[in-house]
């Protein structure tokens, strides 16, 4: 039988801390890069750094080994939590409409699929370093886990 992670109140509330926590940092991060020249670069920081370590992440549990009860708080805590909270697609899709209803289509389009094309690009890059964090690891500690 397959474990219903969703009903376990524990993994739940490390779920529920990472959110927390990454909500935090973002509302920083928002407040410390202002849009400019009305580019929300707040916005656009947080999904890129995001995507990036999302794909570090879980390249980096996937190359450690089997899913275990370590690895598993480790991808819900970080990855859904901290990192869910993090990032804010919810904001690209609001800042897009405001951009496009204020009138600046090309910024509006120009951000909207520049964010998901760099979104990509960055948890490709994300998912590369994790690989070569991995393959050191295994060089160092003999595969041993």
């Amino acid at each position: 039988m397959t474990t219903r992670h969703h009903l376990d109140p524990a993994l739940v509330a490390i779920v529920a801390v990472g959110g927390a926590v990454g909500s935090a940092v973002r509302y920083g991060v928002s407040h410390a890069l202002p849009p400019q020249h009305g580019l929300p670069v707040g916005t656009l920081v947080e999904n890129l750094l995001g995507a990036f370590l999302l794909g570090a992440l879980l390249e980096s549990l996937l190359r450690a080994g089997p899913e275990d009860d370590r690895r598993r708080k480790l991808r819900l805590g970080l990855g859904t939590g901290v990192l869910g909270g993090f990032t804010t697609y919810s904001a690209l899709a609001l800042e897009v409409q405001r951009l496009w209803a204020g009138g600046d289509v090309p910024l509006a389009v120009g951000y909207g699929l520049g964010t998901v094309v760099l979104g990509f690009v960055t948890a490709t890059l994300g998912i590369v370093v994790g690989a070569r964090l991995g393959a050191r690891r295994e060089r160092t500690d003999g595969g041993a886990e």
